[in-house]
């Protein structure tokens, strides 16, 4: 039997909304292949005719799947708009959208994440979505304040959360209960989780780490940092210094030693974040950090059933955070319709209904509601109960990551795996990272 929504009655959710584009034609298409070219030039109505917008994004086939349903249906409540699609994995994706960048061929709909949206606001990449949403028409008054607040850059709203998602911990459920070790729960402390992990190294002989190495993850340390009243950044500059982190990689040195986390050599192959190397699906790790939103893909790569916890420390450390964001190019030709695309991906119910959480939680709360019931996925709802679990006591958001982000995220890698392999002590990386990240961000 067909599951029972209930229906939105708020903020232009409503799945039978219809934007009427005036004079447009043409049979629905969605053309893949090659990305079409998007110069600059003067803005035009949508109204003058048919409209092909070029759209880019990462992910998995199954991402792929359904947004491409999605933009089917788009064009088909919108006859005469159509999409020239093309995605790719996470590796190398920004290489390529920053070739586009470099000639001015940018998507005029790009995915990104919070390592690139202030970076491509100041360099006048993305489109300023500010005014549409002043006039409502790109409708975030259904998302979470601090979502919102996590899409502007200097005051300008540029990126549109994609979905809602959190830093969890990812663990192996079926290896736990044949090792008869408990499951690790959220928020408690790093020192109890490093403990936990020790554990699960010792009652399998070593043959399976208890927890991946966190040392170069940034997302862990910012979460540390909040948990002690701090900040991973200030504004533009970093709201830690050496003191700080110091005390963070001696931390990950004290799992080390107490055989909590595999080799060295092990660790750096899950440093690119990509989830087909996450050790808890390759079987080195009992658990592995990742973000929410990645649990069904990561059960998808394994046949054991994987639990899914909030990170180590206070919930309140983490905040609504945007798995990653929808924006739009600033040279587009077709930024009402951009601005109505993305309003159509977040805030219609219909559309909600057909991603379900791939991109995480969805942003809207009233969509959230209406698709309630209509997610079968036991992946995503785990990942959705986790969120839901939480909701309420997540702390203040702080903006987007400056520029000089990404830069900073390699450099503290880097700085993590000097220390693992002992090429450096811990505070001659801090002293290195802490030198070349200013820079970065100075840059």
């Amino acid at each position: 039997m067909p599951a029972v929504r209930p229906p939105i009655d708020r903020f232009d959710a409503d799945p039978g909304r219809r934007r009427v584009l005036t004079a447009l034609f043409g049979a629905p298409l969605l053309a893949t292949g090659g990305l079409a070219g998007c110069s600059g030039g003067a803005d035009t109505s949508t109204g003058s005719g048919p409209v092909e917008l070029s759209i880019f994004w990462w992910g998995g086939a199954k991402r792929a799947e359904l947004t491409e349903k999605v933009l089917r249906l788009y064009s088909e409540r919108n006859p005469g708009v159509t999409f020239r699609v093309t995605w790719q994995g996470a590796d190398g994706y920004y290489e390529r959208l920053a070739t586009q960048a470099a000639g001015g061929n940018v998507p005029d709909l790009i995915q990104l994440d919070d390592s690139m949206l202030a970076e491509y606001t100041q360099r006048q990449i993305t489109l300023d979505l500010t005014e549409p949403i002043a006039a409502h028409r790109l409708d975030l008054r259904g998302l979470p304040e601090g979502l919102v607040r996590y899409g502007t850059v200097d005051g300008r709203t540029t990126g549109v959360a994609a979905g809602q998602t959190l830093a969890a911990v990812v663990f192996n459920r079926d290896l736990l209960r044949e090792l008869q070790v408990p499951e690790p729960r959220g928020g408690m402390s790093w020192a109890d989780y490093i403990a936990w992990a020790q554990l699960v190294t010792e009652a399998s002989d070593g043959q399976v780490a208890g927890t991946m190495d966190a040392s170069g993850d940034y997302r862990a340390l910012w979460l540390w940092l909040r948990s002690q009243g701090g900040e991973f950044y200030r504004g533009r500059e970093l709201g830690f210094g050496a003191d700080e982190l110091i005390a963070w990689f001696e931390l990950w040195q004290r799992a080390r030693a107490g055989r909590a986390t595999p080799g060295a050599a092990l660790v750096e192959q899950a440093d690119s974040g990509e989830p087909s190397r996450q050790p808890v699906v390759t079987g080195l790790t009992a658990a592995s950090f990742a973000w929410s939103h990645q649990l069904p893909e990561l059960q998808r790569l394994t046949d054991s059933e994987l639990g899914v916890v909030g990170f180590p420390g206070p919930p309140g450390a983490q905040w609504a955070r945007a798995s990653m964001y929808w924006a739009g190019f600033r040279g587009t030709r077709h930024p009402d319709t951009v601005a109505d695309v993305i309003n159509f991906l977040t805030t219609n119910g219909e559309a909600g209904t057909v991603l379900g959480h791939e991109r995480g939680l969805n942003a809207s709360l009233a969509v959230r509601r209406y698709t309630q019931g209509s997610i079968t996925d036991p992946a995503q709802l785990r990942a959705a109960a986790l969120g839901d679990s939480l909701a309420d006591q997540l702390g203040p958001a702080p903006a987007p990551p400056p520029k000089g982000h990404a830069k900073v995220r390699t450099l503290l890698v880097t700085a993590a795996e000097r220390v693992r392999v002992k090429r450096d002590g811990t505070r001659e990386a801090t002293a290195r990272f802490l030198s070349q990240a200013i820079g970065a961000l100075a840059g």
